[in-house]
């Protein structure tokens, strides 16, 4: 009898993990199946741009297992989502690799990538950049980018063509519209044909002014015809810089001169935010201008934790640990509660960017240090445990400034005040 019922139970227990197994597993190919319009603007799908470069040698790349250290890092702080911006080097299809190998080994880890193809003008970055015929090379990164998309369907969820690549500042490599334009249609061409899946969105990230959210130069035919192309629009906007260049809205006003420091700064960036909710509702205002009307997400937005130029002491007094963790938070909530992506600019601090000079804000946009240092933006999550156990290159992921606040208060700086005009 007790045989009996020790055979019973233990085909009780076998039938009961098989259910089990069973009501898991929609959930599992549900995330599997995920496609871009249900990951991009939702919550849980918190986005971030990623460089794991720690090198001022650019060629010096992080391997597949540093890259995962990464990954384990940006999810246990709630990240789903992150953006790559090139291919001529391996650094991306690496990021797939590693987020492949994780899956592999933990089927409940989930990050999605928006895969970056690089877009250059003829003769970039030489002394005479023709603006108006494009790289040979960039068929080389998008059909790349068509290679990679294929291979890891379940990770690559949106190819951006080109970064930066038609705002007119970027006058060592910008093309025009419409050489995005014929990138963009060819890989929309190819999902009609099978050769992508049909899920795969494809957009551009680039200036708010690129789409159309500036100057009425940029209002061309082939920028019109691709806001109609692409299923979305990435939009880039940056507050910091226009610190120094635009300043209007961040020095202190006159009204404003008898408040303690930190609230001069508080509410700096506050107008901040406000300038860069305006820069993205320019963008929309244009779309829908043209009778458009499709999702529009924060392909970068960022602020510097450190600067010797324009934007360090000497200059409009912007960067600091303080400011960059208030940014930060602005940026999080508002998007959080207006359902838009936000690819925060960037991760980790990456010393190539400025290899000349350490302590140039390129280096510094990151929400860790090279080291993995976690900067004043993230110490409750150091608080809240959620980097036990994981590391960056042998280091454990703790504080800025030992966890001491009076330092990054110390540090932080009011802006200028707003100079009198004359009646």
């Amino acid at each position: 009898m007790n045989l009996i019922i020790y055979k019973l139970s233990g085909y009780l227990l076998l039938m009961l993990l098989i259910v089990s197994c069973k009501k898991a597993t929609p959930q599992m190919n549900e995330q599997s199946q995920l496609n871009a319009s249900e990951i991009l603007g939702n919550p849980k799908y918190q986005a971030i741009s990623f460089g794991g470069y720690r090198d001022a040698n650019h060629d010096i790349e992080p391997t597949v297992e540093q890259l995962k250290e990464d990954m384990k890092i940006l999810e246990a702080m709630g990240i789903h989502l992150l953006r790559t911006y090139k291919l001529h080097k391996p650094h991306a299809s690496n990021v797939l690799e590693a987020i492949h190998q994780l899956k592999t080994e933990n089927p409940g880890f989930e990050m999605y990538v928006v895969l970056g193809a690089w877009i250059n003008c003829k003769n970039a970055f030489t002394d005479n950049p023709n603006h108006n015929e494009e790289d040979e090379n960039n068929e080389w990164e998008i059909n790349r980018a068509v290679e990679l998309a294929n291979q890891y369907p379940d990770i690559v969820k949106v190819i951006a063509v080109g970064n930066e690549a038609m705002v007119k500042w970027a006058e060592s490599y910008y093309v025009q519209p419409g050489v995005i334009l014929k990138w963009v249609n060819y890989l929309q061409d190819l999902k009609k044909e099978g050769k992508l899946t049909e899920d795969l969105w494809i957009t551009s990230s680039d200036n708010f002014a690129s789409w159309g959210g500036g100057a009425a130069s940029y209002h061309v035919p082939d920028l019109e015809k691709l806001i109609q192309a692409v299923d979305f629009i990435m939009m880039h906007t940056y507050p910091m810089h226009d610190t120094h260049y635009n300043p209007g809205f961040w020095n202190t006003p006159v009204e404003e001169v008898n408040l303690s420091e930190i609230e001069k700064i508080d509410k700096a960036m506050l107008r901040a935010k406000a300038y860069a909710q305006t820069q993205y509702q320019s963008v929309i205002d244009y779309m829908k201008s043209l009778g458009v009307d499709k999702p529009v997400h924060i392909g970068e937005t960022g602020w510097a934790s450190a600067s010797d130029g324009f934007y360090g002491p000497d200059g409009s007094k912007a960067c600091d640990e303080y400011k960059e963790a208030v940014y930060y938070r602005h940026m999080r909530e508002w998007t959080q509660k207006d359902s838009i992506s936000c690819f925060y600019f960037e991760a980790f601090d990456e010393p190539w960017k400025d290899a000349t000079n350490p302590a140039g804000s390129e280096n510094h946009f990151g929400l860790f240090t090279v080291e993995g240092q976690a900067k004043y933006a993230l110490w409750d999550l150091v608080d809240q445990g959620l980097f036990n156990g994981l590391t960056r290159d042998g280091n454990p992921i703790r504080k800025t400034q030992n966890g001491d606040e009076n330092k990054i208060l110390e540090a932080t700086l009011a802006p200028p005040q707003k100079l009198k005009t004359k009646n």
